[in-house]
């Protein structure tokens, strides 16, 4: 799941994905002033997720996959910015007949920023890293129907899987391959990207200097600054003030006039997968009843929340299921805006006179604002709201972890997760047998129409149960100086590939 500030999930058809051969080029482009752009230039980003620590299966949260992501760390795969899966530190590889057995050989001549060059075992680490007990990877999961890995020889790795897995090269693209021999990857990285940390300097900025060791196409730009902004506010400043040349999310769109009118700037709104819940603990009553979770969907105004905080800009959404993903399908009518109907649920359930619960509420933008317009949406059905604001490190303890709340309002930004509420053990705790069924026929279909087809009844089911309440569909708007280009457009997954971004004089 990702959360923006702490976890990530995502689940996805590789056969689906078409698959070439690339090195770092590709980005989602965009329009820039006329010039000779800089090859020696410093790129400015601005952004509101400073990365918690740098290793990415030690909750470093959306922050490292931001900076780090595709420019320090590379996979055997690449998701690009339009969600297709390149080949990357894979030149190749095969499948067995039976789907259970792949074979990947490594590209030869690449080299970690330390020197060292890449070998099968370091493939073979980066994956047990992901698998091992503690590891917070938003990929574990995922990952665990890997069953061996075998490295017979430098360049070759053998990966047998327990069962069939359609979205296993997909997923690959999530894990960062890194020096099996590096050490304190908090704070420090050992990877092949086109990018060497410089210096993170904690609450402000962290650097990043091109590789010229790099096995592909360099960077265009000598050097990439991610800046730090505790609020939509500082950070629009900074982009006024050409501290920053872009942003990453645009975060306040009451401020965005300012910019369109502004010749000196774009606006560029792309495709987001990051979407808004309310989501319930299916365990804990009274959300173990699918009448009060339908009552408390159908109690919210999701469209005039999602006016009151982005205005004209993302999209109510019905279920997990972004327009981007195969088996979109648009439930919006489900458990559409309806008191009367609301009402009319919470006494079938036996709550005429309503209840109260707690919903746990992450303490940054826009959740204490989602939240109170929640709680006096439910008000006006008699149910009591009380507001427990929580950091992201708490949240991930209470919530996300020991499944200690009834209510709570998280981002998930991935695309294709779907699949989590087939995993009766996931945080929210839904458990409809039916549905864990058909999660696990598409995993292992043979073909994506298959697996399209069975994941379209996933959304239906789950929307129907209510078995959260997708509140709205972010929209993904990237605010940049007119004389930056090729910077990516879309919020996949929180990446921010910022090798391709060039800067004229």
């Amino acid at each position: 799941m990702s959360t923006k500030k702490n976890i990530s999930y995502a689940v996805a058809s590789a056969a689906a994905l078409a698959v070439t051969l690339t090195a770092c080029g590709g980005s989602g482009g965009s329009g820039a002033s006329g010039g000779t752009w800089d090859k020696d230039a410093v790129v400015n980003i601005g952004s509101l997720y400073e990365p918690q620590n740098l290793d990415n299966t030690a909750g470093g949260g959306q922050g490292v996959t931001e900076a780090l992501n595709g420019n320090v760390y590379e996979g055997l795969f690449r998701l690009t910015d339009d969600g297709k899966v390149d080949k990357l530190l894979a030149q190749d590889y095969g499948t067995s007949a039976d789907g259970l057995t792949y074979t990947f050989t490594l590209r030869d001549g690449v080299k970690f920023h330390s020197g060292k060059e890449l070998t099968s075992q370091d493939v073979k680490y980066s994956l047990e890293k992901v698998l091992a007990d503690d590891s917070q990877s938003a990929r574990k999961s995922n990952l665990e129907v890997v069953k061996d890995i075998a490295t017979p020889d430098a360049r070759t790795v053998k990966v047998t899987l327990s069962k069939k897995s359609i979205s296993f090269v997909y997923n690959l693209s999530y894990v960062w391959i890194i020096n099996s021999q590096a050490k304190n990857l908090k704070t420090t990285e050992d990877g092949t990207g086109p990018y060497t940390l410089n210096k993170w300097s904690r609450g402000s900025a962290l650097s990043l200097n091109r590789f010229a060791g790099y096995w592909g196409d360099a960077a265009a730009n000598k050097q990439v600054v991610f800046h730090y902004y505790k609020d939509a506010t500082a950070l629009n400043n900074a982009l006024l003030t050409n501290a920053v040349d872009v942003v990453t999310s645009e975060q306040s769109p009451d401020a965005l006039e300012q910019f369109k009118s502004n010749g000196s700037y774009k606006v560029n709104d792309g495709d987001s997968t990051t979407k808004l819940l309310l989501a319930f603990n299916d365990k804990a009553k009274p959300f173990t009843d699918v009448k009060v979770r339908r009552a408390v969907s159908a109690a919210i105004d999701d469209k005039k929340l999602l006016e009151s905080v982005w205005g004209g800009y993302g999209k109510e959404i019905g279920s997990m299921v972004p327009p981007t993903d195969p088996w979109y399908e648009d439930l919006t009518d489900v458990n559409a805006h309806d008191v009367a109907k609301a009402k009319k649920l919470l006494a079938e359930a036996g709550y005429a006179k309503g209840f109260s619960f707690t919903l746990d509420t992450p303490n940054y933008d826009p959740h204490p604002t989602a939240a109170t317009f929640i709680k006096s949406q439910l008000a006006k059905v008699g149910i009591t709201v009380k507001i427990n604001t929580i950091t992201p490190d708490e949240w991930y303890t209470k919530v996300y972890k020991n499944h200690d709340f009834t209510a709570t309002l998280q981002e998930h930004v991935n695309d294709r997760d779907l699949v989590w509420y087939g995993n009766p053990d996931f945080y929210w705790g839904y458990d409809n047998p039916q549905v864990t069924k058909w999660v696990e026929e598409a995993e292992a279909a043979s073909s994506t129409a298959a697996q399209t087809e069975l994941l379209k009844k996933v959304n239906r089911q789950t929307a129907e149960d209510a078995a959260s309440d997708w509140l709205y569909l972010y929209p993904q708007i990237v605010v940049a100086n007119d004389k930056l280009s090729g910077y990516p457009l879309n919020g996949l997954n929180s990446q921010f590939f910022a090798y391709d971004i060039k800067k004229t004089g």
